[in-house]
């Protein structure tokens, strides 16, 4: 079975066919690092991991880059208003960043690009695009014209007028069009600023992710992935600045997109207030369980993110590490290449990362890993390990898990709670009714309700 990707800009899944036969070359967009990030920041950066250990089990060689934006109108806003250098903020976000990723199974990415290492880059391209045409100079500004891209807006299927409609567009007199995006701008004395052919300034956002891709990937590449917000104007726009600098050339030749996160139930924003920080989640739940929470529904579609999920994130998680608990003392033998690439699980994963079902899938193998015996049991092991590893999961010790690790040593396990409730209902066929209300107690201190329907976290 091959792999089959949801193509943003064809609308469909295509069968996933890279530029070189055993290489492929995967850009994502990372964050602007002016704050610590929201689990929303977070679904990407674990959807392309997946994809990443997915690619990797395919072909030779994966080349996966993730910016950091260094410089943005939002970082220096944080400075003026901390009075901290742009340097120090960026650094210790960026760090901060690394930390979070890291404490949801992330991989590190092959290349982590940062934009302000990357003016000279920038700056050459947007001479190339005044040279082609495709630019023009207005007040200190260069600016990307669209009108002179016939198929500007094809990413998103939409007409340039009905994008323009939808979006927030800074409509500046010494515009030609109201849709020109900028590629540079001038900075005063008081803001950060680049020497170039048209004076001191700065990039443009979409400018930098193009300029980055180029130096370290290439002028055309296989994925480029990143949030369903970002198709436009940012991506519509690193086309434009990629492909007219290039002659044409085809930028990339796979856009996927996952879709956004919900909180409770209504949408995350800052004007809700509703922003759930990853550092905040990591406090009372341990990375995995964020990881299988975000994993939990396929990436393109929407995910209502709420505490009933992660308990039941944490509950699954539980049930997995039991059945690992079980074989325990039996040595896994790791599955051939074949044996992984042809078992339920993965060609879950091959239809465009059918993250749900292949869930699903690895409940079952280790479930049918207990039941079995002898080098079937060894050989099913291994093939659960293999699959854990292609998902990011069961990366924790197991008798470290069920104590609890850092990060919800003080959430009591389902496990735990299953005991305890066994327990429980033997006193009560005892008729110890003080010993049932006495675990009963119990159970609630720990956050833990009864109801008809069994427990629940509070």
């Amino acid at each position: 079975m091959a792999l089959k990707l949801y193509n943003t800009s064809k609308g469909g899944k295509e069968v996933f066919t890279p530029i070189e036969e055993d290489t492929v070359k995967m850009y994502v967009c990372g964050p602007t690092v002016y704050n610590r990030v929201h689990i929303g920041n977070a679904r990407p950066a674990v959807v392309f991991d997946t994809l990443y250990r997915v690619l990797k089990a395919l072909y030779g060689t994966v080349i996966y880059a993730r910016n950091i934006t260094d410089i943005d109108d939002k970082i220096m806003s944080t400075a003026r208003e901390s009075g901290e250098a742009i340097s120090a903020i960026t650094a210790r976000y960026t760090d901060a960043y690394v930390e979070d990723m890291a404490a949801l199974n992330n991989l590190p990415p092959d290349i982590t690009p940062l934009a302000t290492e990357h003016l000279p880059e920038m700056i050459g391209m947007v001479q190339a695009l005044l040279d082609q045409g495709h630019a023009y100079e207005a007040e200190g500004h260069v600016l990307f014209d669209v009108q002179s891209m016939d198929d500007y807006g094809k990413l998103s299927n939409r007409n340039l007028e009905d994008m323009l409609a939808g979006a927030r567009v800074d409509v500046a007199d010494y515009k030609k069009y109201a849709g020109d995006f900028v590629l540079w701008k001038p900075s005063s004395d008081e803001e950060p600023g680049w020497g170039s052919p048209w004076g001191r300034g700065r990039p443009g956002w979409h400018l930098e992710c193009s300029a980055m891709i180029e130096k370290h990937l290439g002028e055309t590449i296989d994925i480029h992935g990143g949030g369903r917000d970002l198709i436009f104007p940012h991506h519509e726009n690193e086309i434009a600045q990629s492909q007219c600098a290039h002659g044409g050339k085809q930028f990339v030749r796979y856009w996927m997109h996952n879709g956004y996160i919900n909180i409770d139930g209504e949408k995350m924003s800052k004007s809700l207030g509703n922003f759930r920080m990853v550092n905040d989640l990591l406090q009372h739940y341990h990375g995995e369980v964020l990881r299988f929470a975000l994993l939990s529904a396929q990436y393109r579609s929407e995910l209502n993110f709420s505490a009933e999920l992660l308990d039941k994130a944490k509950a699954a998680l539980d049930s997995l590490y039991g059945y690992l608990r079980a074989v325990a003392d039996v040595e896994a033998i790791s599955p051939s290449k074949d044996v992984l690439h042809s078992s339920p699980l993965f060609e879950a994963m091959l239809d465009d990362l059918n993250t749900p079902l292949a869930i699903s899938e690895f409940h079952s193998l280790g479930k049918s890993m207990k039941t079995l015996s002898g080098e079937a049991q060894q050989n099913a092991k291994g093939l659960f390990l293999s699959a854990a590893q292609l998902l990011g999961l069961m990366q924790s010790d197991v008798d470290e898990w069920f104590r609890g690790s850092a990060g919800d040593a003080d959430v009591i396990s389902a496990d735990a709670v299953e005991a305890l409730l066994a327990e429980m209902e033997e006193a009560r066929s005892n008729k110890d009714y003080a010993k049932s209300d006495e675990i009963r107690a119990q159970l609630q201190e720990q956050g833990i309700t009864l109801d008809r329907n069994g427990w629940r976290r509070a």
